[in-house]
């Protein structure tokens, strides 16, 4: 077994960065470029032959990969450009909308795009939650509820909520509930069969080292055979080269689908979801506790205050440190090549992978300390308010 700093071969910015912000965009894997080479390879030898020899069945054979990573069975994952089209997608199977279950129960930590999905949606009712207040999503919820969607992880603080009252309630009152594993996917291990979500949504520019482009869905596999979503395109057909006029719809999560799909980002996935199904959640979900527990001790030493859980159940990947004019200390961070993100209202997010070093870690807080302590970050207050 290798080594997990021995992977750090594998990411080309660690040779000249400190890179921390892998819940944001991680590290890319060095073999996502020899992928995309050979699918350049296959467009400019095969032509109009590589749809046949693999790129027309890409958002099934990397959303079965996907799947593999997250608990789902061979034929319930696909493929989409992002989340915010996989939820639309979702919420297509129930037009017309139903005056008499139309409610959306949505939390205030949900990352704010599936938001605008469904408040641009005439006839639904979005009722938001304070997701930290015990119980105020299973209480919401009730016989007018249509979906729930909810996050795993919480992107701001990186806290794990308690997914099984929310499904149980859900399917009591007959709705369904969408679970957002974007930031748990790849660092938290995750069993959306053994949950019983009806769906669930997520991408592969954080914790899978996937790249952009590559959002993935999950459906239930009995919901699947039954639901027909009305957003949908040539790809969701039972035969897609019979050019029919009337739409049949396929088997599978595979009638979830769209257009044509996105095989350059697809190709690109594969080299960061061969390296988490290499290493396992669960190896890198131990290391990932391990080291973030130390970046909270190192922050509690310095005097900062951490905005993330300290129960280790409960924490994902990031921690999150709040520190005066933590947009300015950002921006000094970045200057040094210490890359890292913020999040208004939240503090300065620290993201470490299975392929970052603890010398890292010290060097982050060491770095934040010597900025707040000198006064370095002063000289970004001006840009960073007029950014």
């Amino acid at each position: 077994m290798r080594d997990l700093l021995d992977y750090r071969s594998e990411f080309p910015i660690l040779e000249h960065t400190t890179y921390l912000i892998n819940h944001s965009l991680a590290a890319m894997p060095r073999q996502a470029e020899q992928r995309l080479a050979e699918y350049a390879r296959m467009w400019r030898e095969r032509g109009i032959r590589a749809w046949g020899e693999g790129w027309w069945t890409t958002p099934m054979t990397v959303g079965d990969q996907v799947g593999r990573i997250v608990g789902a069975p061979p034929g319930s994952t696909v493929m989409h450009q992002n989340v915010a089209v996989a939820e639309a997608v979702v919420l297509s199977c129930f037009f017309p909308i139903d005056p008499a279950r139309n409610r959306i129960v949505y939390e205030r930590g949900n990352f704010p795009s599936v938001r605008y999905l469904y408040q641009a949606q005439p006839g639904l009712e979005v009722v938001v939650c304070e997701e930290r207040e015990a119980g105020a999503i299973v209480d919401a919820i009730d016989e007018r509820t249509l979906l729930v969607p909810i996050s795993h992880v919480l992107f701001k603080t990186a806290e794990i909520q308690d997914v099984e009252p929310i499904v149980r309630r859900a399917h009591e009152v007959g709705a369904h509930v969408i679970l957002d594993c974007y930031q748990s996917a790849g660092i938290v291990p995750l069993d959306v069969t053994a949950l019983g979500v009806d769906f669930a949504v997520g991408g592969s520019v954080k914790w899978l080292c996937g790249g952009p482009g590559n959002g993935w869905l999950y459906v239930r596999p009995d919901l699947a055979e039954r639901l027909e979503p009305t957003f949908t395109g040539w790809q969701a057909h039972e035969a897609p080269f019979g050019f029919e006029e009337e739409m049949r719809y396929t088997t599978g999560a595979a009638r979830f689908l769209t257009g044509t799909p996105n095989v350059p980002a697809h190709y690109a996935a594969t080299a960061g979801y061969d390296l988490i199904e290499e290493i396992g959640v669960e190896r890198i979900r131990a290391n990932s506790l391990r080291q973030t527990q130390l970046l909270m001790d190192l922050a509690d030493r310095a005097g900062f205050d951490v905005r993330s859980p300290r129960t280790a159940e409960r924490r994902g990947g990031t921690v999150t440190v709040h520190v005066p004019e933590f947009p300015a200390v950002h921006r000094e961070l970045a200057g040094r090549q210490i890359l890292c993100d913020f999040r208004p209202d939240a503090g300065i997010r620290l993201g470490p992978h299975f392929f970052t070093s603890d010398d890292e870690l010290e060097l982050a807080i060491d770095q934040i300390g010597e900025i707040v302590e000198t006064g370095a970050y002063e000289r970004h207050l001006g840009a960073v308010a007029e950014h």
